[in-house]
């Protein structure tokens, strides 16, 4: 992954998903499954822990595209779709998943040191709930445990579907479909187990702030398809708030940014309710906030269109050297909520769970407890 890069990513997000990797862990990392996240609180001191290393490994092997024929911009989702105003901005409380990693670990490991700042800053939080290994016979199922689960709480899940054909250009977290026609089958499979609850779709990070990796030609056919995905996804469920990929504001100028995301159907109220920032990232949200204000002013698009912030590991802010593996130093930012009070931003969320590795503290998306403890503690 390039240096501006924003993230590397998930194995498997919810109990029972097959593992992007292999099995094989260091004694200081947890299971696969994913969420969960934390809030900004003051520092602490230190506690002598070990540190868990392990080398990088891939996520999964790269695909190679199996468009020939270019797609066209507007293809047809499997539902009917109706013309729709923006709905209101989702108001309430974020869906803390009862099964992750961060869970996992706190559950077998109460005598470690660490175990009371993990699971107080980190554990009880609410967290996206990543969808990263290609299982389309699966996906359905998997998808429907998690808004049923938020929809018995009364509580809102973030859902992060992370299949797109040659994802992360081939970095850390390579992997994802087959091709576009696959993954648009597997689009149409994951929309269907959205319910009719609020429910927040955090749509391929990296997709579009990181497609300059493709040909002229592949870049318009992603674009079809995410387009295409955003339709499919709101026609399920008409509750669902769909965010397209800002990047984040150390990477791509924002006119530059807009243009992509016009073309991927951003500024479609059918297809959209606006873009997400700093996924796996550290910039500040102050930052974001600017960033994101800037983008969606050079998308146009309905009024109404918004932006969420990945807000879980930016509270010291970015690395000044522009290191986005595990970067030393940083810590919890924001917590999860609704209510931002900024315009235009519609959530700071917590999208990358805190201590899961990018692939330089262990290996990509596995968790990581000294990593987790610097990060709370610092």
């Amino acid at each position: 992954m390039v240096v501006a890069a924003s993230l590397v990513v998930a194995a498997g997000a919810v109990a029972g998903v097959l593992s992007a990797f292999d099995d094989r862990r260091a004694s200081d990392e947890a299971a696969p499954p994913e969420v969960s996240a934390s809030p900004r609180l003051a520092p602490l001191p230190a506690v002598p822990s070990p540190s868990a290393s392990a080398t990088t490994e891939s996520a999964s092997p790269s695909p190679s595209p199996s468009r020939s024929v270019r797609r066209t911009q507007s293809p047809t989702p499997s539902k009917t779709e109706k013309k729709r105003e923006r709905a209101p901005t989702v108001a309430g409380r974020l869906y803390r998943h009862p099964e992750s990693q961060v869970l996992e670990w706190v559950r077998s490991h109460s005598g470690d040191p660490r175990h009371a700042v993990i699971a107080s800053r980190i554990a009880q939080q609410p967290a996206a709930v990543w969808f990263a290994d290609y299982s389309p016979e699966t996906v359905t199922a998997r998808v429907a445990a998690v808004t049923s689960g938020g929809a018995a709480l009364g509580r809102t899940p973030v859902l992060v579907p992370y299949a797109i054909p040659d994802r992360d250009c081939g970095g850390h977290s390579q992997g994802g479909a087959p091709g576009l026609d696959a993954y648009d089958t597997w689009i149409d499979r994951f929309a269907a187990g959205l319910g009719s609850g609020e429910v927040i779709v955090v749509l391929e990070p990296d997709s579009v702030a990181q497609s300059e990796c493709l040909s002229a030609g592949e870049r318009a056919d992603r674009y079809a398809s995410l387009a295409r995905a955003g339709r499919v996804l709101k026609a399920a469920n008409p509750r669902a708030r769909v965010y397209f990929d800002a990047g984040h504001s150390g990477w791509n100028a924002p006119a530059k940014q807009a243009a992509w995301l016009r073309q991927a159907g951003a500024a479609s109220p059918e297809s959209s309710d606006g873009i997400f920032s700093n996924v796996s990232n550290f910039h500040t949200t102050a930052d974001e906030v600017a960033y994101d204000r800037r983008v969606l002013d050079a998308l146009g698009g309905p009024a109404g269109l918004g932006a969420v912030i990945d807000t879980s590991r930016n509270g010291n802010g970015a690395p000044a050297d522009g290191e986005w593996c595990d970067p030393a130093g940083r810590g919890l930012g924001r917590s999860p909520t609704l209510s931002t009070g900024e315009s235009r931003i519609d959530a700071y969320l917590w999208v990358k769970l805190p201590g899961e590795s990018d692939g330089c503290k262990g290996r990509p998306g596995t968790f990581t407890a000294s990593y987790a403890y610097d990060l709370a503690s610092s």
